[in-house]
């Protein structure tokens, strides 16, 4: 699935209080598409790790970096995944957003055969 982050108010300011992520269900093979006004000062997007998300280290460990305002980030494995934006004060405003991605669901396993009594 194609996910708009923040629908058509896209990413932004105080988004961490949007409630945009409640109820959906990300999975490996999704997308997510952040669109947000680029240029200096304005907004980006950063993954980073669990505890650089919590204390909005600007400087932490950046495990991917987008700043096209039109940036597409594929979901290719399960497990958490932080986002935030690097402009001083955006991500302590609440332009963060942390989701859970799950593993793609695999086809049921078919029952088994009914027992046979040699009737």
């Amino acid at each position: 699935m194609d996910w708009t982050v923040g629908d058509d108010g896209g990413w932004r300011a105080r988004f961490n209080n949007t409630g945009w992520t409640d109820g959906k269900i990300f999975r490996v093979g999704d997308t997510l598409l952040f669109k947000y006004t680029k240029g200096q000062g304005q907004h980006t997007v950063v993954e980073v790790n669990g505890a650089d998300f919590r204390a909005c280290n600007l400087q932490g460990h950046w495990l991917g970096a987008w700043y096209t305002g039109n940036d597409v980030v594929k979901l290719v494995k399960p497990g958490r995944r932080w986002f935030i934006c690097d402009v001083p004060g955006h991500c302590d405003g609440g332009m963060k957003m942390v989701i859970n991605v799950v593993a793609d669901i695999e086809a049921p396993t078919p029952a088994p055969a009914p027992l046979s009594w040699g009737l």
